[in-house]
């Protein structure tokens, strides 16, 4: 038994040994194979991070990439013409590194496009780093660099915002960042709508009206020899704005940095003293407050008045002395203006200017708008505000102004987004119709009277209206020899619908003009020596409405 059982537990032992020798030999095998694994991945990190290094940045793909991947709505004009629109886009890139003969590619590159600039392109190539070589291209070119062949040209497809229209609605539109975010105009404010919704924004503006309109303003921005220019016309029973142009203006396309202060929307961020054009505000509200009718007499008129030490003269040394209330406003009198504020009062004149929303910032559409200076009110500030010295509004405020006064006294809410429920809304009435009326007639003798100061404008068949205002720029401590030149036009005059305001920036004369009267008589003058918005912004209304005219009469 002894014997049996010594060999029973030999064998046991031996057994327990066996086993556990396998178990080390499984051991050792698993850990060769984790080794192996390890140093495999070892070598492949390496070969990762060297590619990486090689390639200065991560390449783009062939899937489709854009800002966060959003598609932003299209904006249109009311006709449907379409001002701004995502599309898919195809760029090519190159990776150096990839390039197996870098002067063979360069060479069929200058075949395919010469007209880029391949001193820096080869730069380029030379170097370690990506960079693309073409963005936005058309199907043909895009298949021309694929069949080249070379494995260092990347093909990316990117989401694109596109302005068709380029230059003619920027101040309008504005731009996007990088990241597919509003920055300006009304992709700012309407940002999250065209992110969200899938409907395109339409808005007021004409394509047409606004490409007729800036090609006149560009046209007498080098006769005039400006350097800036500004233009708004809006329907005035509902506030519509139809065009919307200022000048000078950026391709929204390029999204360059904006930071020229002479690239500002003149028409919306731009406050400016306006000059003369005020003095229709003051003959309504004479009207409106009871305190003058037209025929009122104002007996003689002073030449000169001081204000403090400060003296105020009349801008034509000939004007006559005594002047009813409505020859006042017809030719621009500095002295009779003041003496109807003056009937009105410091607090009503000024109550008067605020329902018209000259004075305080205005609710607009977009972010870019200007809030007129705060101004210490009293015997002076009434005195020459009455004839808009001293006084600031910007060319927005003034066309809401005009249009109030000459729609029938109602407000209106200027808008660049059509909604159809906005055409049948009767906002509340501002002024009397009585006073409408009144102004509305003298507005038009303004430019039909040979007194008035607006003869150019005196198109045939469209009974226009309006008033000049020629105003010195204010600078630090005083003012300057340079100019604003304003007309606020209104038309036709017995049932106004439209206003237009154009604004010329330090307009000059031009000697060798030639100036022709457009109510059919065929007179014509060559060059002036006047600076005044008679000789010049006068002059560029008539002749667009010359041209957009024509387009108002049968669509609108």
């Amino acid at each position: 038994m002894d014997s049996q059982n010594k060999s029973f537990s030999f064998e046991n032992d031996f057994a327990k040994l066996d086993n556990k020798y396998d178990k080390n030999k499984l051991n050792i095998s698993f850990n060769r194979v984790a080794f192996i694994f390890f140093i495999f991945t070892i070598v492949l990190l390496i070969f990762s991070l060297k590619a990486f290094y090689l390639t200065g940045k991560k390449l783009p793909n062939n899937n489709i990439i854009g800002s966060n991947n959003e598609i932003r709505s299209s904006i249109l004009d009311r006709n449907n013409n379409i001002l701004a629109k995502t599309i898919l886009t195809r760029n090519i890139g190159i990776n150096p590194n990839l390039a197996i003969d870098k002067k063979k590619l360069l060479l069929n590159l200058k075949i395919l496009f010469p007209d880029k600039n391949y001193e820096r392109i080869k730069k380029k190539l030379d170097g370690n780093k990506f960079f693309y070589f073409a963005e936005e291209l058309d199907p043909e070119n895009y298949e021309k660099l694929m069949m080249l062949g070379d494995k260092s040209l990347i093909p990316e497809n990117r989401i694109t915002r596109v302005y068709p229209q380029k230059n003619l609605f920027s101040h309008i539109i504005g731009q996007i960042d990088n990241d597919n975010n509003g920055i300006s105009g009304i992709e700012k404010s309407f940002d999250k709508n065209l992110k969200e919704k899938r409907e395109d924004l339409k808005l007021t503006v004409d394509l047409n009206l606004q490409y007729l309109i800036r090609e006149e303003l560009i046209n007498f921005q080098n006769i005039f020899n400006t350097i800036g220019s500004a233009a708004i016309l809006m329907n005035s029973k509902n506030g519509e704005i139809l065009s919307l142009v200022s000048l000078p203006d950026y391709d929204i396309n390029k999204r360059n940095l904006i930071d020229d202060k002479n690239l500002i929307n003149r028409v919306t961020k731009g406050v400016y003293e306006l000059g003369s054009v005020f003095k229709t505000f003051t003959y309504a509200a004479g009207l409106n407050e009871g305190y003058v009718k037209p025929d009122t007499e104002f007996k003689e008129l002073e030449k000169k008045i001081y204000c403090s030490k400060f003296p105020i003269g009349e801008y034509d040394e000939n004007i006559p002395s005594n002047l009813t209330a409505e020859q006042i406003l017809i030719r621009s009198g500095n002295i009779g203006s003041i003496r109807i504020a003056q009937k009105v009062g410091e607090e009503k004149f000024k109550r008067f200017l605020n329902n018209l929303g000259l004075l305080n910032t205005l609710d607009f559409d977009i972010e870019e708008i200007g809030t007129p200076l705060k101004i210490k009110w009293g015997k002076c500030r009434l005195a020459t505000s009455a004839y808009g010295h001293g006084i600031t509004t910007t060319p927005l405020q003034l066309a809401k102004g005009y249009s109030i006064l000459s729609n029938g006294g109602f407000n209106v809410k200027p808008t660049l987004i059509l909604d159809d429920k906005n055409r049948d809304i009767r906002y509340e009435r501002i002024i009397s119709q009585d006073t409408s009326d009144k102004v509305n007639k003298a507005l038009r003798k303004v430019v039909t009277t040979e007194e008035g100061t607006a003869s150019f404008a005196n198109i045939k068949g469209y009974e226009v209206g309006g008033k000049t205002g020629t105003a010195q720029k204010s600078i630090a401590g005083g003012y300057s020899k340079n100019k604003i030149n304003t007309f606020a036009s209104i038309f036709p005059s017995s049932d106004p619908k439209y206003v237009l305001i154009v604004m010329l920036d330090e307009p000059k004369p031009n000697k060798n003009y030639i100036y022709e009267y457009k109510d059919g008589s065929g007179w014509k003058i060559k060059g002036t020596q006047f600076n005044t918005a008679g000789w010049t912004t006068v002059e560029v209304t008539g002749k667009i409405i010359q041209k957009i005219g024509p387009i108002l009469a049968t669509k609108y």
